[in-house]
């Protein structure tokens, strides 16, 4: 057998009863705080100090200081026991929160009805939008328990649901001589310069034909895009989402004909998902279903 197996380990029960000493200044009033008795309070301090090798309290008939080490062990044992306990307070917790991911828009105009909704029916479990500049909302990077895409993402990675589609929209300078149309074409765009977000926007240049795309300026988040649209210098596509979620003085959007609606998923990951996943997929669903899917042919 290695010899490595039968050597004691730092327990956490250790550590509590060196802060509980220290704290309450004496074994006495630190075995009645854990709720031991003072010799179990004796031997746990012993053992701690004979796996550390050091003395770590000086005792007298009337006081208890640390000692030097004492000190040194002291602080470190107050962040480990904080640390364990936040890992606890995380995993106890977990699924009485429900964290909602999303790059740019969250649900757009459904956002408002969607928390109420939720605070209705799943008082029990709070929910949290969470925006996180990356493809999946989040998701990947394990900030969020579901994501709201509008983008394509790996179906073979993620378990996901289709909410319903947005018509896309352009997004215009009020200055701008087409804020005053009620909508804009397609093929029109490809006369102007258009700003584009390459890791998380819905829009690329594939919307138009190789040898007709127009002029690109490319961005890295949603503010960026925004500032070069009121400045004037270039025109955003984006879908209905945006334009409930970022309405800014300066900004102007129409709708944008011929062109697809954007389809909204919601993602998660496949093994051992949320409990509330169904049930957010579900009203989500119910929300999108509610409106009138728009293919942006009409005017």
């Amino acid at each position: 057998m290695d010899g490595r197996d039968s050597q004691p380990e730092l327990e956490l029960r250790q550590l509590r009863c060196l802060v509980a000493i220290v704290d309450t200044g004496s074994f006495t009033d630190a075995a009645l705080e854990l709720g031991v008795s003072q010799a179990s309070v004796s031997r746990t301090l012993r053992s701690l100090e004979q796996l550390l090798g050091v003395r770590l309290l000086y005792r007298t008939s009337r006081t208890v200081s640390p000692t030097t080490a004492g000190v040194e062990v002291l602080v470190r044992a107050r962040q480990l026991l904080a640390e364990a306990d936040n890992l606890v307070r995380a995993a106890t917790t977990g699924h009485t929160r429900l964290r909602l991911g999303h790059a740019w828009a969250s649900l757009g105009r459904h956002t408002t009805e969607f928390q109420r909704r939720w605070a209705e029916r799943h008082p029990d479990v709070e929910l949290h939008l969470i925006r996180h500049n990356s493809p999946t909302g989040g998701l990947a990077e394990g900030v969020c328990d579901l994501a709201i895409v509008r983008t394509p993402f790996d179906r073979q990675r993620y378990a996901h649901a289709l909410l319903g589609h947005e018509r896309r929209y352009v997004a215009l300078a009020s200055d701008d001589p087409w804020a005053r149309r009620r909508s804009v074409r397609l093929d029109e765009v490809r006369e102007r310069t258009v700003v584009v977000d390459r890791r998380t926007g819905t829009t690329t240049l594939d919307l138009w034909p190789k040898e007709v795309r127009p002029a690109s300026e490319y961005i890295r988040d949603v503010d960026d895009w925004l500032a070069a649209i009121a400045g004037g210098r270039c025109v955003g596509i984006t879908p209905e989402a945006t334009t409930n979620q970022y309405r800014r003085v300066g900004i102007t959007y129409r709708p944008l004909r011929d062109a697809a609606p954007v389809p909204v998923h919601l993602i998660w990951q496949p093994h051992d998902p949320h409990p509330a996943t169904h049930a957010a997929a579900a009203l989500l669903t119910d929300l999108y279903g509610g409106s009138q899917a728009v293919t942006g042919s009409s005017r």
